[in-house]
């Protein structure tokens, strides 16, 4: 039997609940490809931000073991660096036969050398885009915006959230890619070999500037707040308030214009999916293809009054949408337990290749199949910082959110009874052995994880979590 192919789409920075039924997110195609396949509402990203997490995707390993625990362009290689000795499961594919490509954004490591990655064609660089922008006869988007928001402090360069322009889809990063992602399929669908295309898109990361065609889809005034606006974080680290202090200058109208922009962006994103999919079915292999739709990471997009994401360790930086579609999936699911985005590499490889992929994570594959028997609902997330040096732990087990913070007090959410995460339970003496508990569980993933650094601070000045790293090992 021939061996599927793969189409692999992932976004930047965009939320889990923009392909939620619910949402006020217009994206009419992975609605469609959800119908055909599952949907993980609860997958959560192994860190915040882009490098850490699309590094552990491709390894399925957490940061401290694959060392890019920090994004490839904000600080020196000394302080985050790729292990080129890692694995990573596009080189499994090309080696057993597959035709592998990759186009748009990467940011995984610093040498753009995709065929150390598995590759045989790709294209990812910022040059590529400004040419055919030129070619195109576009030219430099920001001269044309017709609408912005821009945060402005003194000492800083202004800040640019948002922004609408006057140039058509075609124009954009997202379009060339997936054009370029296009031209691959059709030349090589009547291969005798399979073929692995991945697409990686720089929307709907901030700035969120988008054609005046798809702002115009949305109505700012119309767009929900969210539940956890007002939240005055006083139970919160410290450093949470700081950071929100950045967009105190904006009222709820300019949140709601830049989530409009936000969505927008989404939307735009949606049509490139859809134009994937429709060639795929036209070459006639839609049967025959694996195709996974993800993100690196989320955004808070005005939760908890915050833009972005980072530090504020809060579900929409952390949660990232999830839809597997093909060969040993079901249709039309929608699954609830919880799950990592490391375990895409070993779900992969298990379902294409019959294989195992050595790694940290586990294969979605039972899930997939509707056989959640034994599934341990649980996740784990490291932070090493955005440039400025934080130290944090997240563990999901259940309903029970645990947050390690090696700068200030640490963390704990009920999220069945407070989803929106506005009381932070970590001092509530009731809640006292669930702190402990999940502590425990930290320091276990620790330890099997040889994340030496954490495992081995006995020493005086790092003895503050609920409880130590010896806890429960017997």
């Amino acid at each position: 039997m021939p061996r599927p192919n793969l189409l692999f789409f992932i976004s930047d920075q965009q939320r889990s609940d923009t392909l939620s039924p619910d949402s006020p997110c217009i994206t009419p195609n992975f609605d469609r490809l959800a119908a055909r396949g599952v949907r993980f509402n609860r997958c959560y990203a192994p860190n915040p931000i882009c490098s850490p997490t699309r590094a552990s995707i491709m390894t399925g390993v957490l940061p401290h073991t694959h060392g890019m625990v920090d994004c490839t362009h904000t600080v020196a290689p000394y302080r985050a660096e790729f292990n080129a000795k890692l694995p990573v499961f596009p080189r499994r594919l090309k080696d057993s036969g597959y035709r592998t490509a990759y186009f748009g954004k990467w940011h995984i490591e610093r040498s753009e050398r995709l065929e150390n990655f598995g590759f045989d064609v790709y294209d990812v660089g910022h040059d590529s885009l400004a040419e055919y922008r030129r070619s195109h006869g576009f030219g430099d988007r920001k001269e044309k915006l017709l609408r912005s928001c821009s945060v402005k402090q003194k000492g800083y360069r202004d800040f640019l959230l948002c922004g609408v322009t006057s140039e058509p889809e075609e124009a954009t990063g997202e379009y060339h890619w997936t054009s370029r992602a296009i031209e691959f399929l059709k030349q090589n669908c009547d291969s005798d070999r399979p073929w692995a295309v991945f697409i990686g898109t720089e929307g709907p990361h901030d700035p969120y500037v988008v054609p005046e065609e798809f702002f115009g889809m949305y109505d700012p005034a119309a767009i929900p707040r969210p539940a956890s606006f007002d939240d005055d974080l006083s139970d919160r680290p410290a450093i949470y308030r700081r950071i929100r202090r950045v967009w105190d200058q904006l009222d709820w109208p300019q949140f709601a214009e830049a989530t409009a922009c936000y969505y927008a962006f989404c939307t735009l994103i949606d049509r490139q999916v859809g134009r994937l999919l429709d060639v795929v079915r036209s070459i006639g292999q839609e049967d025959e293809t694996l195709v996974v739709c993800t993100a690196d990471h989320g955004d808070y997009m005005g939760a908890h009054r915050l833009m972005l994401k980072g530090i504020p360790a809060f579900e929409e930086a952390y949660r990232a949408p999830l839809i597997i579609v093909g060969p040993g999936a079901q249709r039309g699911e929608v699954r609830s337990e919880i799950v990592s985005s490391m375990d895409l590499a070993p779900t992969i490889i298990e379902m294409l290749l019959g294989e195992e992929f050595p790694c940290q994570a586990r294969s979605l594959r039972p899930l997939l199949e509707g056989n959640a028997a034994g599934w341990r609902s649980e996740a784990f997330a490291e932070c090493h910082g955005q440039r400025f040096f934080y130290t944090q732990r997240i563990l999901w087990r259940e309903r029970w959110k645990y947050v390690f913070n090696g700068f200030d007090e640490d963390e704990l959410y009920d999220l069945e009874s407070d989803p929106c995460e506005m009381r932070n339970l970590i001092g509530d003496q009731s809640c006292r052995s669930v702190a402990e508990e999940m502590a425990a569980g930290m320091w276990d993933i620790i330890r099997r994880t040889d994340d030496f650094n954490m495992s081995k601070a006995q020493y005086g000045m790092f003895r503050f979590a609920p409880v130590g790293p010896e806890w429960n090992t017997a």
